[in-house]
Parts: C-alpha cells; sequence; structure tokens
C-alpha cells in the first residue's frame, strides 16, 4: 500500500482522465480515479529503470498517453521488478491546449492585422500626395512636383520632375522651330500677293486669281501654326477677362467691310475671367466673330455666362444657320461648308485647338431662339429648312480666384 498519497487531486477523483497503476506479479495497486477498472499495456520489455510510452484505451473509450517504467525493488521490500504506468487523457489535453491557444493566436492576429493596416497607410500616405500633386500638374495648378515628399519619395518626384522639364524643352523648341519655319513663308507669301497684284494690272484675271487662292490657303496655314506655336497653356496662373477680349476684338471686325453693315450685341457680365491667355482668347474670338460676320444677314450677337467651374461664350448670328449632319464637318481641319469662299477652312479647327489646350471645347449648332440674337426677329432659314443662324459656342475653364481681377464678390 502507498504510504503517501500523490498530490493531484484528481488521482482521487473517479474517471478525471488522470491515472496511476503498478504492479509486480500479480498484484495490483491502482489510483481511486481508475475506480474499478485496469489499464491495459501491450506486451513490452522494459530495461530496468526504462520509460516507454504508449497511447492505450483508458476507461470509456477514452485515448490515453501512458507512460510505462520498470523499477527492480531492493530485498527488503520484497525483491521483484515493479511496473509502473502514469496515464493522461490526451483527448481533453488536446483540446484544452488548442482552445487556450486558439485565443492567443485570434489576439495576435487581430495585433498584426491592424499593425499592417496602420503600416500600409502611413506607408502609402506619401504616394497619396504624389497622386494629387500629378493631379495638379495635370490640371494646371502645379508646375512641379517639388522636394516635400519623405527620403523614399523624393528621388521618384525629382525624376518627374525631370521628365517634365524635358518635356517642356522639347515642346518649347518644337514651338520654336513651327513659329521660324511660319515665319519664314511670311515673306514669299507677300511676293506672291504682289505677283497677283501685277498680274491683274497685265490683264490676267484668272492666273491671279488662281495664285491668290492657294497663296490665302497657305497664309491661313500659316496663321494656324503661328497661334498653335504661340499657345502656352501650361501656365496655371493665365487669365483673361472676356468683356474686355470681347471689345477689343470687336473693335477691329466692326472696320472691316463685313462688319460695317452689322448690328453687334454683346451681353458679357463683369469679372467673367476665364483660365486662357489673352492672346488665345483674343485669336479664337476673333474667329469666331469673324466667321459670324462672313455669314450674319443683319445682326451677331456675343454673350458670356457662367456654367459651374466654367465660362460658356457664344457667338450667333441671323445667317442661313448650319444643318445638324454638316457640323462635324464645320469643325474638321480644312473643312468649309461653302466650297466657293475665300480662306483654306481652318478658322475653327485653330478655335478647337485652342479650347482644347486649355481644357475647353468649341461646338457648333443651329440658331433656333431669336433671343440668342439679342432679340432680332427675321433670321432666315436655309434653303433645306434648317432654322436661321449659328451658334459657336466656345466652353473655357474659370480662373482660380486668387487670378480672377475685378471679380465682383
Amino acid at each position: 500500500m502507498l504510504t503517501r498519497p500523490p498530490a493531484d487531486p484528481r488521482f482521487g477523483t473517479p474517471l478525471s482522465g488522470l491515472y496511476w497503476q503498478a504492479g509486480v506479479g500479480d498484484e495490483r495497486l491502482r489510483s481511486r480515479s481508475l475506480w474499478d477498472e485496469a489499464l491495459a499495456l501491450p506486451p513490452d520489455i522494459l530495461a530496468d529503470g526504462a520509460v516507454h510510452e504508449h497511447l492505450i484505451t483508458g476507461p470509456g473509450g477514452v485515448a490515453l498517453l501512458a507512460l510505462e517504467r520498470s523499477v527492480t525493488l531492493p530485498a527488503r521490500l520484497g525483491g521483484g521488478a515493479l511496473r509502473a504506468i502514469d496515464a493522461a487523457d490526451v483527448t481533453n489535453a488536446t483540446r484544452g491546449f488548442a482552445v487556450d491557444l486558439l485565443s492567443y493566436l485570434a489576439v495576435l492576429a487581430l495585433v498584426l492585422i491592424a499593425s499592417a493596416a496602420v503600416q500600409v497607410t502611413v506607408g502609402l500616405r506619401p504616394l497619396a500626395a504624389v497622386r494629387a500633386r500629378l493631379a495638379g500638374i495635370q490640371a494646371g495648378t502645379e508646375r512641379r512636383m517639388g522636394d516635400t515628399f519623405p527620403d523614399e519619395i523624393r528621388p521618384l518626384a525629382a525624376e518627374v520632375d525631370a521628365l517634365i522639364a524635358a518635356r517642356e524643352g522639347q515642346v518649347e523648341r518644337a514651338r520654336a522651330r513651327a513659329a521660324d519655319l511660319a515665319h519664314g513663308l511670311k515673306t514669299p507669301l507677300q511676293v506672291l500677293s504682289g505677283e497677283v497684284a501685277r498680274l491683274r494690272e497685265r490683264g490676267e484675271p484668272a492666273i491671279a486669281d488662281d495664285i491668290e487662292q492657294v497663296a490665302t490657303a497657305m497664309r491661313r496655314h500659316v496663321d494656324r501654326e503661328l497661334a498653335r506655336a504661340r499657345l502656352a497653356a501650361s501656365d496655371a496662373d493665365a487669365s483673361a477677362d472676356v468683356a474686355a477680349v470681347v471689345e477689343a476684338v470687336l473693335a477691329v471686325v466692326v472696320r472691316t467691310p463685313a462688319g460695317a453693315v452689322l448690328t453687334w450685341v454683346t451681353a458679357i457680365p463683369a469679372g467673367a475671367i476665364a483660365r486662357i491667355d489673352p492672346d488665345d482668347l483674343a485669336e479664337a474670338v476673333g474667329n469666331l466673330v469673324e466667321n459670324a460676320a462672313r455669314h450674319a444677314a443683319r445682326r451677331v450677337t456675343v454673350t458670356c455666362r457662367a456654367a459651374g467651374e466654367c465660362l460658356v461664350v457664344a457667338v450667333a448670328d441671323d445667317g442661313p444657320g448650319i444643318a445638324p449632319d454638316r457640323v462635324e464637318t464645320a469643325l474638321a481641319r480644312g473643312g468649309r461648308l461653302n466650297a466657293a469662299g475665300d480662306g483654306a477652312g481652318l478658322g475653327l479647327a485653330i478655335v478647337g485647338d485652342i479650347a482644347e489646350a486649355w481644357g475647353g471645347r468649341l461646338s457648333l449648332a443651329a440658331t433656333v431662339d431669336a433671343a440668342a440674337l439679342g432679340g432680332s426677329a427675321g433670321a432666315a432659314p436655309s434653303g433645306d429648312g434648317t432654322p436661321g443662324g449659328t451658334t459657336a459656342t466656345l466652353t473655357l475653364p474659370r480662373a482660380a480666384p486668387a487670378t480672377r481681377r475685378g471679380e465682383a464678390p
């Protein structure tokens, strides 16, 4: 019998999952937790003091992990070999360990996920600044990326700035070459104009007309290239007072033979400031006004209104109008609705180029409402039933508040 029971109380609790058993010969001692059960071990040969492990089936069919050891008793204890077994419930122990481990793993996973989220958010924040700066460059509100970025992003920003500078240099050189070429052609064109006059004086009007038509077409192409070379849409601070530009353009057009016989009406609010170079706006409005004067019967109206972050400049005439299916032809480069007319059909194409360069657009439509002509009546319909008059609409972005000079609060 045992002189001192084991310290773990589970050995005294029936079917607790923790058991011991010892035997010498046919005699057996076992823990109270086994109750009336016995642990069955597989046949085994143990050396003295050796420990073997076994997976056995315990009470109730529960899997147990058993540790078996053979000890030779001294003569004073009766001699012989004592076979001792200590067994524990593997299933419950494994389940308990898994439950305890799972809770710690869940907490660890949450901590790792939160740490990763914070790391990604903080790490990608400079990229959001890069994206915002690139958007500003594309919109024209910024010129360079700058160096206000972390050390890891600053080399990328420097490379982007270098690329932008290189592209600007290429564009400037291309514009300079185009301008030089256009200016170089002006002198030969002036010589051709003199030859046309001399041919008419010699009584050769047919040849003079042919040369003049070719010279006029070349002059229009030269003017177009000069206008494109002058475009400076990258200037984020550029702004133009629409009323002042329109007034300056009309002051010239009304003195031309076509403009002197027309009634000119303007309705432009004060403080209408567009984000465009004043010279480019004058070029665009001048082409639209000249086109309207060429086709108008009695009246041309120039209006401007705000539409969100844009300004809409409309030039309407009371001429024969334009059919909707011919608008694309009129806006195309070199497109003309009247094949017998003067020029090379580049005026509207130049206006379209200017509008696109500044983030705007040009559109044409028939003038259906006579109010667009300042109340003129009797706009004659065209021969194909199109309502009389054509309205050219130039939509441009408004200037930023800091550059709107003279805008009413």
